[in-house]
């Protein structure tokens, strides 16, 4: 697994995601959002730090709009963790990085 953050598209989303074979932090996020950069730095951060075991995958709302609709994104950031293909935990808003990390821990 990648050590940085992947962006994913309606295009290769399932694969992404979905197929992963561990976590997948997915971050529903669009550039005008500004919490969504706040907490950018932080999930670049446990990219590194989770490399291997789990995958962290950026969605940008405004161009991969069907993907957003099908897991019912309605505010941003929104925060989806999977699991064998399964929605685990959601979180919606920003968080610190120590939330986040839990989050992982608890499906690892």
């Amino acid at each position: 697994m990648n050590d940085t953050v992947i962006h994913a598209s309606d295009a290769d989303f399932d694969n992404q995601v979905l197929n992963a074979s561990g976590p997948v932090l997915v971050d529903f996020w669009a550039t005008w959002c500004g919490p969504c950069k706040m907490i950018a730095p932080a999930l670049d951060e446990l990219a590194a730090g989770y490399a291997g075991r789990a995958k962290i995958v950026k969605v940008d709302i405004d161009a991969n709009r069907s993907t957003a609709m099908k897991y019912h994104v309605r505010s941003i950031p929104t925060l989806l963790l999977f699991k064998d293909g399964q929605v685990q935990a959601t979180q919606i808003g920003a968080v610190g990085k120590a939330q986040l990390a839990q989050m992982l821990d608890k499906a690892l």
